[in-house]
């Protein structure tokens, strides 16, 4: 699953449709498709949102969509770009523990990209990049005693 920067939402679903589409691809009947996508949902905190339109909502409960859409067929890697770009700080800290709670649960993965320094305290391993290279490795231990 791949959450992006942009959201990518398609404009004429609304959020329930939107979180479901994977699961409508993959042939999931379109009616346990849309349940499956209101669980998710409520899982990123818009259960009451599920029939909002893209246009009618926040760009952080755009992301939050755009990232249950991602958990929805349960892959077994997730990319997140800048997850938490477009959240306060309250919504990116519980969006980062569903990521993390989901990859512990399921024996997911999960990469984050991010400048955000407090994502940091969810990772297991921490890659520090400059100009294209990785020049640092650390596990969760090392890099928090380093805050």
């Amino acid at each position: 699953g791949f959450v992006f920067q942009q959201y990518n939402l398609l404009m004429a679903l609304n959020a329930a449709e939107n979180v479901a589409v994977p699961l409508i691809i993959a042939g999931v009947a379109r009616s346990a498709a849309i349940k499956q996508g209101q669980r998710l949902l409520e899982k990123v905190g818009l259960a009451k949102r599920s029939r909002a339109m893209p246009y009618e909502m926040s760009g952080g409960e755009q992301q939050r969509v755009a990232i249950a859409r991602a958990l929805v067929h349960q892959p077994r890697l997730i990319v997140c770009d800048e997850p938490t770009a477009s959240l306060d700080a309250d919504s990116g800290h519980a969006i980062m523990e569903l990521l993390r709670d989901s990859a512990i649960d399921t024996d997911r993965s999960v990469i984050v990209v991010t400048h955000d320094p407090r994502v940091m305290e969810f990772g297991d391993r921490i890659a520090r990049m400059e100009d294209g290279q990785v020049v640092q490795v650390e596990t969760s231990e090392s890099a928090s005693s380093r805050k």
